[in-house]
């Protein structure tokens, strides 16, 4: 059995279902079902003996031990978190609760777990920290990408708390000893992704007829990572890799934000045809702080452990775009009215 927070979320979904096509071991899934997370998603697996679900806020350490009483897991992957950069800008505790807090409470009870387990088990358990390259701040347009050795900078009260979360993870492997690693990819896209995120917010807009908006010139650059391909770099560390190392997770896709939006245009327009997208684009105001690049070297992960990305960002997208078109109902059921209102609060004020 593995244990699994935010699995109803966009990373940690995937990762089951990614998990339960390829392995027969069991999986509980964690989350307290917060605005991002929809559990229809895996409704695929209501009647799976081999997925559990526990509606549990990861800052609750005695919810917390009564999972890993229950399921005795033998390792945990740490999705759970406010991801949402301008979330983040509008309501920066929510972020210190649920990434620093709660990873906090979910380490010191995975190490209550772990010390309980007979030296074996404990040999042989893992703790994964998912985490995002946003940390290292931001790059300029000729510095090398980022690696394993590279600084943290934080700019936002997303990346900041995230950038405390990591070092609450790698203070549990050197003060204790638990067998604890940290991934930090770069920007993720594909199927079931929330619609906050540039991506599938552009598809879901252009089809509804509504605004592209685009921060600023357009011209942040991304480095853009299929979400398949990151939950089998994942899997791959939670396989094979280092108790106490840090992997960094890319797609080799290196793309300004307007490039993106171009590209969704032009495959939305073969496959949804009879709108002008392109004529949807608008230019609003940027965000504070707004990072300009990211890049990731994950040479470390493919030297180490023999992960490479299997997607390119073109066929990574075309996956991507056909799926928002072949899932309209589940599009729709996640545009709640809190949806609806984060979308005024956050553009309206911009155009």
């Amino acid at each position: 059995m593995i244990l699994v927070t935010g699995g109803c979320g966009f990373i940690g979904s995937n990762f089951i279902l990614d998990w339960l096509a390829a392995h027969d071991e069991p999986v509980v899934n964690v989350d307290l079902l917060t605005y991002a997370a929809n559990p229809k998603t895996l409704a695929s697996l209501a009647a799976d003996a081999r997925y559990a679900f526990e509606r549990v806020d990861v800052c609750d350490g005695v919810a917390l031990k009564a999972v890993f009483a229950k399921y005795q897991p033998r390792a945990v992957v740490h999705f759970a978190a406010e991801s949402h950069v301008d979330r983040s800008i509008h309501g920066p505790m929510d972020f210190v609760k649920t990434n620093v807090m709660g990873t906090a409470t979910l380490l010191e009870a995975s190490r209550a777990h772990w010390k309980s387990l007979p030296d074996a088990e404990a040999k042989s358990f893992r703790f994964v920290h998912v985490s995002t390259d946003e940390v290292f701040g931001s790059l300029g347009a000729t510095d090398p990408k980022f690696n394993e050795l590279s600084q943290y900078q934080p700019n936002s009260p997303y990346s900041a708390s995230k950038a405390g979360s990591d070092h609450l993870a790698r203070a549990y492997f050197h003060t204790y000893g638990m067998p604890v690693m940290v991934t930090n990819c770069s920007n993720n896209y594909g199927p079931r992704q929330f619609p906050e995120k540039l991506i599938p917010l552009m598809i879901v807009n252009a089809l509804a007829g509504k605004a592209l908006p685009i921060y600023g010139d357009g011209q942040q650059i991304r480095d853009w990572l299929y979400v398949g391909d990151h939950c089998s770099a994942i899997r791959r560390v939670l396989e094979a890799g280092r108790p106490g190392e840090l992997y960094l997770i890319g797609g080799d896709a290196e793309k300004p934000n307007i490039e993106v939006v171009h590209t969704i245009c032009s495959l939305l327009a073969t496959h949804a045809p009879g709108n002008d997208y392109l004529t949807q684009i608008t230019t609003v105001t940027d965000r504070p702080g707004h990072d300009r690049r990211y890049a990731i070297d994950f040479s470390k992960l493919r030297r180490e452990l023999g992960w490479r990305p299997i997607e390119n960002f073109t066929t990574g997208l075309e996956k991507t775009v056909r799926w928002y078109l072949e899932n309209s109902a589940w599009v729709a059921d996640v545009q709640s009215g809190d949806y609806l209102r984060w979308i005024a609060q956050n553009y309206g004020a911009r155009a």
